[in-house]
């Protein structure tokens, strides 16, 4: 079976305003390719309102249909899915269910040291300008002097792999300094070794404290809010219908990345997706159907199997992120937890929402971390925002947790 590169990823923009956009994936299949293709959509601004997958076992077919921004980048958006998609030499003798024989070499890590005065939405401004650059925040440590000066730390990869060379490196100082016009006191971007990377790296286990306050969804069986959690999540499962393939079939509201959030714990259970589909109708109520089976080409029998799926797939839609606000004596401190893929991917563009939320609420940000921690038997990103004093209120609390909730589910 041969197939064109460039017809591996078709894009067809749409014609009429307000009409969604096609995108056409054909290509070999593996194991968590859909995770994969719905997370770079998801970076891109995408909102998908629609979505057909089907494979042989060797060949997938995949159509999105996607509401976009304005100003969607869609040649980079379709070099991106290619690069996403295994080569089509492989399709020949593919092994629907092998896994990866080695791992890609981890990408290198740069460190951006930026010290600015401060002024409200700044951190926001900066974090859009890396995002358009496809610079990839892994970590970031800001910190306010007594004076307003702001000081940034930046632990970054390039998905384009060219910020060691000058030109990229003048690139991104061009800019920065665009946004940020005469705020720039000084600039510096150097390539950091794995022992420097470790160094930065937070404790791996959180307080209790903490854990407990982010936590309390899976801990117990009490919703924290109604507020911040998505509503009337149905998820079942059927082995009538098919001798192969075990059904499963989700009723739930929409959010930003709902698919991705579907797609990554199917990939993370090492599930396969022989045939599925995903519509929004009226009101955002989103409806699935995916025929699956498991690695070993069976469908899911064991009741213990189904309910764990089932129980996983219902907290990932109910709560995708983990958000509060709370209070650490005189400090108020937001902390949002994104859930990281067993590749070690994470949900892209969070800590964009959290400090657009912020900047829309007027709040300033006195310092910012992000690090990556263990909970439990999985591995979160954290980021811990410790805010101005003007939020120690309960009702300025709430209204922050809220906004900030809402902007990361897209409800904004």
């Amino acid at each position: 079976m041969g197939i064109l590169h460039d017809d591996v990823v078709i894009i067809r923009p749409s014609e009429k305003e307000g009409d969604p956009s096609v995108i056409t994936v054909n290509c070999p299949d593996k194991t968590g390719l859909g995770s994969d293709l719905c997370r770079i959509l998801l970076f891109f601004g995408l909102s998908i309102v629609r979505g057909d997958v089907s494979t042989d076992g060797k060949w997938c077919y995949i159509v999105f249909w996607v509401v976009c921004k304005p100003a969607t980048r869609w040649e980079l958006l379709k070099k991106r899915l290619v690069q996403a998609c295994p080569s089509c030499s492989s399709a020949s003798g593919i092994s629907y269910y092998r896994s990866e024989l080695q791992s890609p070499k981890p990408p290198d890590v740069f460190l951006i040291k930026l010290c600015c005065v401060d002024r409200k939405g700044l951190l926001h401004d900066v974090t859009q300008v890396l995002s358009s650059l496809e610079l990839n925040i892994q970590k970031v440590k800001v910190s306010t002097t007594p004076d307003g000066t702001v000081v940034d730390l930046f632990f970054i990869t390039d998905t384009r792999e060219l910020l060691h060379t000058k030109n990229r490196q003048e690139e991104t100082y061009k800019a920065l300094e665009d946004v940020m016009q005469e705020a720039v006191i000084s600039f510096n971007i150097e390539k950091v070794g794995p022992e420097i990377t470790a160094c930065s790296q937070a404790s791996p286990y959180l307080p209790s404290a903490i854990t407990d306050d982010i936590f309390n969804l899976e801990m117990s069986n009490d919703l924290p809010s109604v507020s911040l959690t998505s509503n009337n999540v149905c998820v079942t499962m059927d082995n009538s219908l098919s001798l192969a393939h075990t059904l499963v079939q989700i009723v739930c509201q929409d959010h930003k990345g709902l698919l991705y959030d579907i797609m990554r714990t199917l990939k993370d259970y090492n599930i396969q997706i022989s045939y599925g589909r995903f519509y929004i109708k009226q009101g955002r109520k989103c409806e699935i159907d995916l025929f699956i089976m498991q690695s070993d080409g069976k469908k899911i029998v064991d009741p213990s199997k189904q309910t764990a799926l089932s129980s996983r797939l219902k907290m990932e839609l109910l709560q995708p992120l983990r958000v509060t606000v709370v209070s650490r004596g005189p400090d108020t401190e937001l902390l949002v937890a994104n859930p990281v893929e067993l590749s070690s991917k994470g949900r892209p563009l969070v800590f964009y929402d959290i400090t657009l939320a912020l900047k829309m609420l007027n709040t300033c940000i006195f310092s910012a971390e992000i690090g990556r921690h263990m909970i439990g038997d999985r591995e979160w990103e954290v980021y811990r925002i410790l805010l101005d004093e003007g939020a120690s209120s309960s009702i300025l609390r709430r209204k922050v947790e809220e906004e900030v909730w809402k902007r990361l589910m897209g409800w904004e």
